[in-house]
């Protein structure tokens, strides 16, 4: 394992560097993010992300696996530091840390790198404003085995903390791009892969149309849904039943609704 460095200061210039990566201006300069978790680091190493940096604090680990985590992590180069509690606690962004945190480079990808798949399956998420929500869509969309999520106009980068804590590391097992909206319409025309946008307006419920075959489910913004360009785009329209007061779902319950639906009629044409 590589030398374990040891930090006791919170004014240490690497532990600034940490900090400021919660910032969206400084990851998109840099081109890195942060990593915090002993399953999201878990599932990052599976899939063979790079990791640049590990910050421990072996007196707030959880169970008795880390070590073996931290070794693999090292064997790939990264380089180790051991925090004193109070300067872990400074970087985590987590009420109970569990004293795993990496700095990552990111992966920009485009849609011409998103693997090709038989009867594709995508998820879109149009100018989605909460991390949680983002995060949340991205373990629903691992769940569901979904060929990918692409990102439109966001609001929300992929990379903040919050949605890869959120995704639970799904981030890295889930093929994850983000494109304008344009481009996005235009490059699942071209693929041939139909567009369902879930409206209350719509007159079909979610499972009375046919999603067996190529398709992506469009979903909009918290408070607006779907813009007019992705609704103008859409071949499929849907509406999902509010039997109560409430006239809405949150978009990412709704997501995880729309998409177990696709799964269990391909599951029951099989």
């Amino acid at each position: 394992m590589n030398q374990e460095l040891f930090l006791s200061s919170v004014q240490n210039p690497r532990i600034k560097q940490v900090t400021h990566l919660r910032d969206k201006q400084e990851r998109d300069s840099t081109a890195l993010f942060l990593i915090e978790g002993y399953r999201e680091l878990l599932r990052a190493t599976d899939t063979s992300w790079a990791i640049e940096s590990l910050f421990i604090c072996p007196e707030l680990f959880l169970g008795t696996n880390e070590r073996t985590l931290i070794a693999k992590i090292a064997s790939s180069g990264a380089k180790i530091f051991n925090c004193a509690e109070n300067v872990f606690r400074k970087i985590s962004y987590r009420d109970r840390p569990d004293g795993l945190l990496a700095v990552a480079p990111q992966r920009r990808l485009s849609l011409h790198d998103l693997p090709e798949v038989g009867n594709p399956f995508y998820v879109v998420a149009e100018a989605i404003e909460k991390p949680g929500n983002l995060g949340t869509i991205l373990r629903s969309t691992d769940a569901v085995g979904a060929s990918g999520l692409i990102v439109c106009d966001r609001c929300t980068d992929i990379y903040n903390p919050n949605v890869v804590r959120a995704s639970v590391g799904t981030l890295f097992t889930v093929p994850t791009i983000e494109a304008d909206s344009e481009e996005t319409i235009a490059w699942l025309k071209a693929q041939k892969i139909a567009i369902l946008a879930a409206t209350p307006s719509a007159v079909s419920e979610f499972t009375a149309v046919d999603l067996t075959g190529p398709i992506a489910i469009a979903m909009g913004t918290e408070q607006l849904g779907l813009s007019e360009r992705w609704m103008k785009g859409a071949d499929i329209q849907v509406r999902i039943p509010m039997m109560g007061v409430a006239d809405s779902l949150n978009v990412a319950m709704a997501t995880t609704v729309l998409l177990y639906e696709v799964l269990r009629q391909r599951r029951q044409r099989k």
